[in-house]
């Protein structure tokens, strides 16, 4: 490929950051679909992007350390793209980027990049108003010049892992990034009690390691998988349960019903993107991305029951033949 033929994205990870991520590089690609677009992204999240018809090309860019490191950094100096993106917005994330020599490189300005000195690394830089980080992205991605947009996310259809109820279930993801965006554990058996009484299983999907973190849960299906796994459960479920966290950030790309229980963080920024999810939070609670090590006491504030009742309103009020999301592809 000749200098200046493709579109280089990059967002390494984690879950929700790089669904966070994909209508902006749909939009890019809808914008540019003469080029092709690479994403760079640790291969831990490839199961995310693969077949993904936005996508030409996955380049797994491995942590540093690993001995394959050096086969990464050699087939992205290769690429040398006509424009670079880092939605990712940290100084190791640049540093990838400018390392593609594109000819333009867009990154978020030092004023609300992640680390500040990531912006060096850019030729251009923005200040997209948001709030939301999907809205964010998108906002790169036009300044950048896309100008076909759109707000909506392709995944790819998962598969089916582990034994999941025949009947109607609901389905958690009670763990997050850091334990202060956590519910207690208590609370989802409590939850589950509640949905048994009318006839639905509360299902709590986690990696296998987790699992064992999960043994005092009396009324709780334990399901482990892994990602392709998590999305195909997601699908199937009635509705999500779910923390600011990436199986929630999935289940509000698929817009499926549900509630979102925030506490530290701001859900206007970082909650359930596209409006099938309700969101529910304690009132005056301040916004804080601090990793706290403990629950958050915002987060202990939200009833079982409280949730039990948005569910069902939830569950009620959801359209009739609404069907996952899934993009055409592009021309």
């Amino acid at each position: 490929m000749k200098h200046g033929e493709s579109i280089l994205v990059v967002r390494l990870g984690a879950m929700g950051d790089i669904i966070h991520a994909l209508p902006a590089a749909a939009s890019l690609k809808l914008s540019f679909p003469e080029r092709k677009l690479i994403w760079a992204v640790r291969p831990r999240w490839i199961p995310l992007l693969q077949g993904n018809p936005f996508i030409d090309e996955l380049l797994p860019i491995e942590k540093p350390g690993v001995a394959s490191i050096g086969d990464s950094l050699r087939r992205l100096r290769r690429i040398q793209p006509a424009l670079g993106i880092d939605f990712q917005g940290l100084i190791q994330s640049a540093m990838i980027g400018r390392l593609a020599r594109p000819l333009q490189f867009w990154g978020f300005d030092k004023s609300i990049a992640r680390e500040r000195f990531a912006s060096l690394f850019y030729s251009h830089t923005a200040i997209p108003p948001g709030p939301h980080r999907v809205q964010r992205n998108l906002q790169l991605a036009q300044a950048a010049g896309a100008i076909t947009l759109t707000d909506q996310s392709w995944l790819p259809e998962g598969s089916q892992e582990g034994v999941l109820p025949s009947a109607a279930f609901i389905l958690c993801s009670p763990f997050a990034g850091w334990v202060g965006k956590q519910w207690p554990l208590a609370y989802y058996d409590r939850l589950a009690a509640l949905l048994l009484k009318e006839g639905i299983v509360l299902v709590a999907n986690v990696e296998p390691h987790e699992a064992s973190q999960l043994k005092d849960l009396q009324n709780v299906l334990i399901h482990t998988s892994s990602i392709p796994g998590l999305i195909g459960a997601t699908r199937r479920a009635l509705a999500v349960v779910g923390v600011d966290s990436g199986p929630l950030h999935l289940a509000a790309a698929l817009r499926k019903p549900g509630v979102a229980i925030f506490g530290p963080t701001d859900p206007a920024a970082t909650g359930p993107y596209g409006g099938s999810l309700s969101v529910l939070r304690a009132a005056n609670v301040q916004t804080t991305y601090a990793r706290h090590s403990a629950i958050h006491p915002s987060m202990r504030a939200i009833m079982p029951e409280q949730v039990f009742s948005a569910l069902m309103r939830s569950v009620e009020v959801r359209s009739n033949g609404q069907k996952d999301v899934g993009l055409v592809r592009p021309a």
